[in-house]
């Protein structure tokens, strides 16, 4: 299985249950990076369309960029009502995007399947000058004994869990070899509130999680149920999540 069809089969699941950003996040980005109506963005590994939707709301034109047949059917589905909407089948690798054509460009919970180099030669060819790339992630607090507990049946029953954002590096270390100096960091508290279907949902909607077809689905709809019935309350169980915005200019790669 490659990285472009890890989300095969669970693309309803992931538009329906996934984690939006806050709105608060939205505004500073556009603040922060003068983002006027007439600002092109590229949407890299958009998905379905969660964070695509939030900037069509304010007016940019956006191109949706994902490698996923089936998630971005469903974006395409969800935002066909917006004009400025454009679907492009392609990667964070190669977006099949004209040179100098975008003015910013974003990445919502995606970054951790990128190439970091090719991504940076890509932004780079894209890129209009001065353009800048924000990278947006919600992270699990994972020193609390939810997440904990959340994690310990995944291990359980998900035989492609490697740990969350796929136990991909999420360190600073990363982001130092991709952005230029000075780089921009914002925390937001964004804490997670889910009925009980909007829980399971979420945690079924994972690349490494499982479809109704695998042997020990029963058993880790079961685990998660228990977990929801042991921390909600008047059935709603809110789980601790911070979103991480850092924006800045690429590191120049040398094409030779």
């Amino acid at each position: 299985m490659t990285n472009i069809t890890k989300f095969n089969g669970k693309s309803i699941v992931y538009s329906k249950f996934r984690p939006d950003y806050p709105n608060e996040l939205v505004m500073d980005m556009i603040f922060e990076n003068k983002l006027k109506e007439d600002s092109i963005v590229a949407d890299i590994g958009s998905g379905t369309g969660i964070m695509t939707k939030k900037l069509l709301d304010h007016g940019f034109k956006v191109f949706a960029v994902e490698p996923n047949t089936e998630m971005r059917k469903v974006a395409e589905e969800k935002l066909k009502k917006y004009k400025l909407f454009i679907s492009v089948e392609g990667s964070a690798e190669n977006t099949t995007l004209l040179k100098r054509s975008v003015d910013f460009i974003t990445v919502a919970q995606a970054f951790h399947w990128f190439d970091l180099k090719r991504f940076q030669k890509e932004c780079q060819r894209i890129l209009k000058v001065y353009g800048k790339v924000a990278i947006i992630s919600n992270e699990r607090m994972t020193e609390t004994s939810i997440n904990q507990e959340i994690e310990t049946a995944y291990k359980r029953f998900c035989p492609d869990f490697n740990g969350f954002s796929n136990g991909l590096n999420n360190s600073e270390e990363i982001y130092d070899r991709f952005f230029k100096e000075n780089y921009s960091v914002k925390i937001y508290e964004n804490p997670l509130s889910y009925n009980k279907e909007g829980f399971i949902g979420r945690h079924l909607s994972s690349s490494f999680s499982l479809t109704k077809d695998d042997k020990y689905y029963p058993n880790l709809v079961e685990a998660l149920s228990n977990i929801f019935e042991k921390y909600s309350k008047n059935g709603i169980i809110s789980v601790p999540n911070l979103t991480k915005y850092r924006c800045g200019c690429v590191k120049i790669i040398d094409e030779g």
